[in-house]
């Protein structure tokens, strides 16, 4: 009898709890993405390499043509996205109100944010780490010489963290001087209010390429961290989360079966199965996401695969001249790792 009643009162008070707690519905972000006709995507306000404007002012960017894929993907058209400049302190909540779809900005993976900010994050587009940059005339070779050195950096990242980890295993002391945005943080640098520069290696390398000349700043060789950078989503809306994370393993896995924006016609000749399936041919993996079946094919024939939006704008070609490294397919000793397409 007793455990009758203990059962039928925590039964009411989970009743009571329903009623009293706040309703949580999952928005679907691509039926607002469709209605709406294009793709909102947050990057940075100009990075050079990542996401800036072109002379015509057509962002263009690593993280940019990201972002084009997913457009490719639920459109067919990679040209239907809309780019919101974000600063470092405002992209997550650009992201957590709803004002983009994507975060696709050079933004580093970690504990806290994937488990605290309500986002989820899609696969890891570049992997990276923090370097540092002086000027050469300073004549140093190595970040251990920076010994009571000023360090400009940004606020609002995992930056200073690392910095005071790096310099405290040296034993060393430095001055950390902190701007508000991009603009005031490398204006600091190259007028000499600090004797280096700390950002991730590829930013520092497109801070670099906007220098009056680049060749008097070097690099140092030290990677004092992992910064593996990805897009991220709000949480509660798989489905947009796995488009965004198909189309990013799409770009990868083309580029591993040596499908190219030139060649993705061709291809739908191929006689691999995977590949098959991938460009729409067999199997309509398309569906399952709710995408046209040739979403694969969209995405190629928009933006090209990985290597190709790599060495258009970040490769040893461009201003930035960044070698692949690490962000190169599994099977030619990189890191890049797409599941199977089945």
């Amino acid at each position: 009898m007793k455990r009758g009643i203990l059962w039928a009162s925590v039964a009411c008070a989970l009743a009571t709890f329903g009623a009293l707690a706040p309703t949580v519905s999952r928005a679907d972000t691509l039926d607002t993405v469709r209605q709406r006709g294009k793709v909102v995507c947050g990057v940075s306000i100009a990075n050079p390499g990542f996401a800036a404007p072109d002379d015509k002012g057509r962002m263009e960017g690593f993280d940019a043509d990201i972002c084009r894929a997913v457009a490719a993907a639920v459109f067919g058209d990679g040209d239907k996205v809309e780019f919101v400049p974000t600063n470092i302190n405002t992209r997550f909540q650009a992201l957590q109100s709803g004002e983009i779809d994507i975060l696709s900005r050079q933004t580093t993976l970690t504990f806290s944010r994937d488990a605290s900010l309500g986002l989820d994050f899609g696969p890891y587009v570049f992997f990276d780490g923090q370097g540092l940059m002086v000027p050469k005339s300073l004549g140093i070779t190595s970040a251990k010489e920076l010994k009571d050195a000023a360090i400009c950096t940004l606020p609002g990242t995992t930056t200073a963290q690392n910095l005071t980890d790096f310099f405290k295993a040296q034993g060393a002391k430095f001055e950390m001087v902190v701007f508000e945005s991009p603009d005031e943080n490398r204006a600091a640098f190259f007028g000499g209010r600090c004797e280096a520069i700390s950002s991730d290696r590829s930013d520092l390398a497109s801070i670099r390429a906007v220098a009056n000349n680049p060749n008097d700043y070097v690099i140092l060789p030290e990677t004092i961290s992992k910064e593996p950078l990805a897009p991220a989503v709000r949480q509660n809306d798989s489905n947009w989360r796995d488009i965004l994370s198909w189309s990013t393993w799409m770009l990868m896995a083309a580029e591993e079966k040596g499908i190219t924006q030139a060649n993705v016609d061709e291809k739908l000749k191929s006689d691999d199965q995977e590949v098959q399936r991938m460009l729409g041919v067999t199997d309509e993996l398309g569906p399952m996401l709710k995408l046209d079946k040739k979403w694969g094919y969209n995405i190629i024939k928009s933006v090209g695969n990985y290597g190709e939006i790599f060495e258009r704008n970040l490769g040893e070609k461009t201003k930035l001249g960044l070698t692949r490294g690490p962000n190169t397919p599994w099977n030619a000793g990189g890191l890049l790792y797409a599941p199977p397409f089945r």
